[in-house]
């Protein structure tokens, strides 16, 4: 997105809601690009709690000791207009989108 565009709503993107990103927490270090980088608030900023911490595989658990618990978090995923600025930000490479099965 150029900077002087204005971010649609999500009523008049036609890719809103049908692709959501995804955090691999194992991968993530916290480093905030994704959030940053998202012009829609898709992201949140958070500790991880007890369950999440337990769920990491061994580099994620390596990766909390050395950047700390603070992940990235996926809170609005209907906001999500597939745009992938927050997949090219992501020098983690822990974000990816995927399609979100319509019913």
């Amino acid at each position: 997105m150029l900077s002087n565009q204005k971010p649609k709503s999500a009523g008049e993107c036609k890719t809103a809601g049908r692709v959501q990103p995804i955090v691999n927490l194992s991968k993530c270090a916290g480093k905030r690009d994704c959030f940053e980088v998202c012009p829609y608030g898709v992201f949140e900023m958070r500790e991880m709690n007890q369950e999440e911490r337990s769920n990491l595989d061994w580099v994620g658990k390596i990766k909390t000791i050395v950047h700390g618990s603070e992940r990235a978090f996926v809170v609005n995923s209907d906001q999500c207009h597939a745009c992938g600025l927050c997949v090219v930000a992501c020098p983690e490479k822990a974000v990816k989108l995927i399609p979100v099965l319509m019913m």
